[in-house]
């Protein structure tokens, strides 16, 4: 049985994780999922200064891109919610004091009321459960009339064949992610409408092979003086990025925009 079928056991395993895994914050790929993620909020969440946005974890805030403390810093009223403890308060922590609204809860059951937030991002958090469609449900609900929610999830077709990768290394139980599944960019379509929204745009984040990424992160995190090899490896990747950019629409994390219907 799936991890994510388990709720004990996924509370207790992200609980493990949120204690022990390594800050990925300073990794050149880091850095170029974190421009990533700034133009995407940036095309697709242009009035951010005074809105309320929910993030569906508090990972990045701790171990990877602080991309809700750039959207706080932009202005907007930042909320989180993740099923770590550990992660909820470091997340906490690395906020200016009251800067962050965050709780202990299961992003398939929000601990908020109907229509209270402008917007919502949520990338990387669905595929880990084996009910992702009950996570979107819950974003539609808390999401106000009008609001968006920008979702990402992992890409079936990756060019870099990632999904394979990932998939070996849950086999072989080297993946420090837990269960993860993936999607087909019509499967993401679908299960946004299905949960309500109107789907408004369609794109994706991260060109560059997984495997690369994970080289990138482990040279980082244990191997400091060679990460220098991995960022010259990266570096092809972020010029495709920023000058030829029909190359985005391939890269390895989907991200579709969903609106919640005013009527």
């Amino acid at each position: 049985m799936a991890t994510a079928e388990l709720p004990a056991a996924y509370r207790r395993f992200w609980h493990e994780v949120g204690e022990g895994f390594p800050d990925l914050g300073g990794a050149a790929s880091t850095a170029y999922y974190l421009a990533n993620e700034q133009r995407l909020l940036a095309e697709h969440l242009p009035d951010l200064a005074h809105s309320s946005v929910l993030k569906t974890d508090l990972w990045d805030e701790v171990k990877n891109t602080r991309i809700l403390q750039w959207l706080h810093g932009q202005g907007a009223r930042a909320f989180g919610v993740d099923v770590s403890g550990p992660i909820v308060w470091q997340a906490g922590e690395a906020f200016p004091r009251g800067g962050l609204r965050a709780a202990v809860a299961d992003v398939r059951r929000l601990p908020f009321r109907d229509g209270c937030f402008d917007a919502i991002y949520s990338m990387g958090t669905i595929e880990h459960f084996a009910d992702p469609e009950n996570a979107l449900r819950e974003m539609h609900r808390v999401l106000r009339p009008g609001g968006r929610a920008v979702v990402g999830v992992p890409n079936r077709w990756d060019p870099f064949l990632r999904p394979l990768l990932a998939r070996v290394l849950q086999w072989l139980g080297w993946y420090g992610y837990g269960y993860e599944r993936s999607f087909s960019r019509r499967a993401l379509r679908e299960m946004l409408e299905r949960a309500g929204f109107d789907v408004v745009a369609e794109s994706a984040i991260l060109f560059v092979p997984g495997w690369l990424r994970m080289a990138d992160l482990a040279l980082h995190s244990y191997a400091p003086p060679l990460a220098w090899l991995t960022a010259a490896a990266l570096r092809p990747f972020v010029w495709l990025d920023e000058h030829v950019p029909a190359v985005r629409r391939h890269g390895y994390l989907l991200a579709s925009v969903g609106v919640r219907r005013r009527t």
